[in-house]
């Protein structure tokens, strides 16, 4: 078994390849060579336990995310296997994986959704997942200019001055979610709140929205009028968003058609349905987060890193 750690899925990770990767695990799960199963949960009073699987059949690969949630940490790894031998191949610190693996969806998300002209992005938290979805979005859009915003000053202008000394653009930071949602035609809600961040009154004719904070149920980025005003509303897995997307499930009455105005991300990347019919539609991508990106992900760490000498090879009891 081949140990990959966080340090190593920096070196063998950039964005452009993680976008390759989602966009390549969005194929599969069209074609039904790619198989997912949505995340699972366990809590305890101090700690939890999550768990999501996937396999993908062409290149043989099989595995899972798993992670726990405590009071002062989360503890991501990804667990590799071969899709027909059933060895181990690599267990990967996967927290900066999950980061650009979620931060690429968005990307992916946005090329096929976005205007084309859209050159201004909202952002909405500071954290950072709220880093790799600018960075994903700057990599398909050509971007001028972004505003943050998160409740803590010092936070968000860090965040200003990091992210526009890495993308090469202006990052302001401003004092309202409001200030940093008008006049953007790109939106990303990045957050952890049980209570709507974004207002669909703040949006922009054309805007297209990234939201991939909440993915539980007592969790909302989006109020009523964000989901009203979509024309198009996109979700990585129907069957996960179901089961966990706040924002739809809270929301779901002021959706137009309920549930069947809600496809797969996947349906649009193959082009068996548009991602928008103007240039004035509003479009949401609500991203929840599935376990395909991860083992897609996964596999090509896996084989950069065999190919760069990266990791440190571990005995397994019982494998030759």
């Amino acid at each position: 078994m081949l140990l990959i750690s966080e340090e190593n899925v920096q070196e063998l990770f950039p964005m452009a390849r993680a976008i390759d990767c989602v966009t390549s695990s969005l194929g599969a799960q069209h074609d039904g060579s790619g198989i997912n199963r949505s995340r699972e949960r366990i809590f305890l009073p101090e700690t939890s336990l999550h768990y999501m699987a996937a396999g993908y059949e062409r290149e043989k690969l099989i595995g899972m995310k798993i992670y726990t949630v405590s009071h002062d940490a989360l503890r991501f790894v990804v667990l590799l296997y071969h899709g027909e031998t059933g060895a181990l191949l690599a267990l990967i610190e996967a927290d900066h994986l999950g980061r650009i693996r979620t931060g690429a969806a968005s990307g992916v998300a946005t090329r096929h959704m976005a205007r084309a002209d859209a050159a201004h992005v909202g952002v909405i938290g500071t954290g950072r997942q709220a880093r790799t979805q600018l960075e994903a979005v700057a990599s398909v859009r050509a971007i001028r200019s972004a505003r943050v915003f998160g409740r803590d000053v010092a936070r968000r202008e860090a965040y200003a001055r990091e992210m526009t000394d890495k993308l090469g653009f202006e990052v302001e930071a401003v004092n309202s979610a409001e200030a940093a949602v008008r006049l953007a035609q790109i939106v990303i809600t990045a957050t952890s709140s049980r209570e709507p961040v974004l207002k669909g009154e703040w949006l922009e004719p054309g805007a297209h929205v990234n939201a991939i904070g909440a993915n539980m149920l007592n969790r909302r980025e989006l109020d009523d009028a964000s989901l009203a005003r979509a024309a198009l509303i996109a979700v990585d897995s129907l069957e996960q968003a179901r089961e966990e997307a706040g924002d739809l499930v809270q929301g779901l009455d002021a959706i137009r058609g309920g549930w069947s105005n809600v496809i797969e991300l996947h349906e649009i990347v193959a082009g068996a349905r548009p991602g928008r019919d103007s240039d004035d539609d509003i479009t949401i991508f609500k991203s929840s987060g599935i376990a395909l990106w991860d083992v897609m992900s996964a596999g090509y760490v896996f084989r950069r890193a065999l190919e760069e000498g990266k990791g440190r090879t571990v005995p397994i009891w019982g494998e030759t």
